[in-house]
């Protein structure tokens, strides 16, 4: 059984993060905690810190972060790094020895957005298009009609100039918002909430695909399936022709790298995941 290698700075405030530990996982540093340990987490940035992001990690992500090491310093320097997919949590209870709760963007923000209704907090939809965020502002307005709604922008899908990027930082900061939920996809949507910590006045929440689930534009599998880890063959249904690649040779090399994991042995277990 492995023990915990990391914990998260910490800043001289009056309440305690929620969450303090980080395990490694194939080199990648993955939030530990309860659901609710996370929705506090949140709020506790939010509440304590003037700029922060939040990963939510699949096997793509993680598997994307070890080809590439910049991308996993990313990930490494999040404040969270949540394990948004079922093969996450189950390796980190089989390596650490303690139940994980599965922590996926879809689940989480609309738990978040009820918390921020409650707490009085605002929020900010960035990225996807006109269409997708109008569906989720709708859905947001119809099921929490108290909730401070402080913007919502979809950006070109190219490149943005020097100009727009600081116009659309500026948007954001005057809005006043709390929390930024973005979706760009990834890794596209980490690299900006990296870039943009300092620059963005709020936590912000890469939550990608949870825009569309969340406003009912795309279903999920039942309990049970996600459960079984199966969410990533509805997607591959849903489209093979981008996904294919994605899901079908990144969980073939997750598979291989876990496998090593539990041959080598436990010395070799813990040489391999840093």
């Amino acid at each position: 059984m492995l023990t915990d290698t990391t914990t998260l700075q910490e800043k001289p405030v009056a309440a305690e993060p929620p969450i303090k530990v980080k395990r490694q996982l194939l080199g990648s540093l993955i939030s530990a905690g309860s659901f609710n340990d996370f929705v506090n987490h949140v709020f506790w940035l939010s509440d304590t810190k003037d700029s922060s992001y939040v990963c939510f990690a699949n096997v793509h992500m993680l598997m994307e972060a070890r080809q590439d090491k910049e991308f996993q310093n990313l990930l490494n320097n999040a404040d969270i790094a949540s394990p948004d997919g079922g093969p996450l949590s189950k390796l980190m209870k089989l390596l650490y020895g303690k139940h994980q709760d599965r922590v996926p963007g879809m689940d989480l923000m609309p738990r978040l957005l009820q918390e921020a209704e409650k707490r009085g907090k605002s929020v900010f939809f960035y990225g996807s298009t006109d269409p997708v965020l109008e569906a989720v502002v709708a859905r947001t307005k119809a099921d929490l009609p108290n909730l401070r709604i402080a913007g919502y922008y979809s950006p070109p899908f190219r490149k943005l100039t020097h100009i727009e990027d600081e116009a659309i930082t500026n948007m954001i900061n005057d809005s006043g918002a709390d929390l930024v939920f973005v979706a760009l996809g990834c890794p596209k949507q980490e690299r900006w909430m990296a870039e943009h910590k300092g620059k963005v006045k709020a936590c912000m929440l890469g939550v990608g695909q949870a825009y569309m689930t969340y406003a009912g534009l795309e279903k999920r599998l039942p309990k049970w399936a996600r459960d079984l880890s199966l969410e990533w063959t509805y997607r591959l249904w849903q489209e093979p022709g981008r996904l294919w690649k994605r899901y079908l040779l990144t969980n073939s090399k997750f598979m291989y790298e876990v496998t090593k994991l539990m041959l080598f042995g436990r010395n070799k277990r813990a040489e391999l995941s840093q």
